[in-house]
């Protein structure tokens, strides 16, 4: 089984975080302890989720970090939002961070889809 680091989810989410971390500089200084610090956790959230369900043993408790870190991502995807419509990023920046994040999604759902379907040919047996 590949470790977590070699998950390509892993490393979007990794990729998305950094991404994250570089856009905030950016911000407005008011913005620290707010629109900031929650963007960059809910970023960070999303591979620390990955990193610590896969560092469980049981199936089922991955797909519960795999859920964490989606709802994660959903925050990521609303800070952006808010961060276009507040005109701290430019369309252009929000669509290019709005496609990473469905991307991270569609491969989140496809990794917990694979994974309720193993445990249940699991339950089979």
């Amino acid at each position: 089984m590949l470790h977590w680091s070699e998950l390509k989810v892993f490393k979007k989410a990794h990729s998305l975080t950094l991404e994250i971390y570089k856009l905030t500089e950016n911000y407005p200084k008011n913005e620290m302890f707010g629109i900031i610090l929650q963007l960059r956790r809910a970023a960070y959230s999303i591979p620390v989720n990955i990193v610590e369900g896969k560092s469980r043993k049981n199936t089922k408790e991955l797909i519960q970090f795999l859920n964490i870190a989606n709802a994660s991502l959903e925050e990521v995807r609303y800070f952006l939002l808010l961060s276009k419509d507040l005109h701290y990023i430019d369309n252009e920046k929000y669509s290019k961070l709005e496609s990473e994040c469905e991307t991270i999604s569609k491969m989140l759902n496809s990794f917990i889809k694979t994974l309720k379907k193993k445990v249940k040919d699991e339950q089979k047996q």
